[in-house]
């Protein structure tokens, strides 16, 4: 994978983290203080700290750790969950946004501990044929930590075994519409399985639609994908 382009640490990304923080509880894809959002730098990973209400947060409030070890304890305390955060921008360069949220229906996916199978083609935009779940452990430990960096090596997001969900984002943007369409299909996949049973999208159907994810966008026809 290509790694990208480090976001800038200046305000304009401080308060993109702010703002997507704030807009998750807006649009009732998390509770609280319960989500948690990181953006990879040059100077290291800015991430939320720790239970300080979004309505509070201020950009200088933004907490840096390092790319490996421990941060370094000075300042407000970063996220409970900033070992896995850590883990995914370590495994995936290509994706300099890692976003956490306990969206009402993936959640209850969660707590099943289902994935969410080809039940619509936009599964393909987090990576594959699936959305998976990753194993469970307990929160803020090192074990959740591997088991994020392994099940998030080819998807761009899961869900978390009686958590949660996390997304990956090539810019903050992306990483929000990412969420809000995984909560979409946890929805689709939980209200299709009433009264019937949903069908699955092949591999073969699903690889046709990466494919053609490939030129999508507005660049006209032609253009080399990015």
């Amino acid at each position: 994978m290509t790694p990208a382009k480090p976001l800038p640490d200046a305000m304009e990304t401080r308060q993109a983290l702010i703002d997507a923080c704030l807009w998750m509880n807006e649009r009732h894809l998390n509770q609280g203080t319960s989500g948690n959002i990181s953006a990879r730098t040059e100077a290291g990973i800015l991430i939320t700290p720790s239970g300080v209400p979004y309505e509070e947060l201020t950009p200088d409030q933004m907490v840096t750790i390092p790319f490996d070890g421990l941060p370094d304890g000075t300042g407000l305390k970063p996220s409970s969950e900033w070992q896995f955060h850590q883990g995914l921008h370590q495994a995936r360069p290509d994706m300099p946004v890692v976003l956490h949220a306990h969206p009402p229906y993936c959640s209850i996916l969660a707590v099943q501990r289902r994935a969410i199978p080809a039940c619509h083609y936009m599964i393909a935009a987090f990576g594959g044929n699936n959305v998976p779940l990753a194993d469970y452990a307990l929160f803020g430990s090192p074990e959740l930590c591997a088991n994020m960096a392994e099940i998030m090596s080819d998807r761009h997001g899961c869900l978390m075994a009686n958590h949660g969900a996390t997304v990956l984002g090539e810019s903050v943007a992306k990483a929000r519409w990412r969420l809000e369409e995984l909560e979409t299909l946890a929805r689709t996949y939980l209200f299709s399985s009433i009264g019937g049973t949903p069908h699955i999208l092949s591999d073969a159907e699903i690889a046709e639609v990466l494919d053609a994810f490939q030129s999508y966008g507005p660049r006209p026809v032609g253009d080399a994908a990015v």
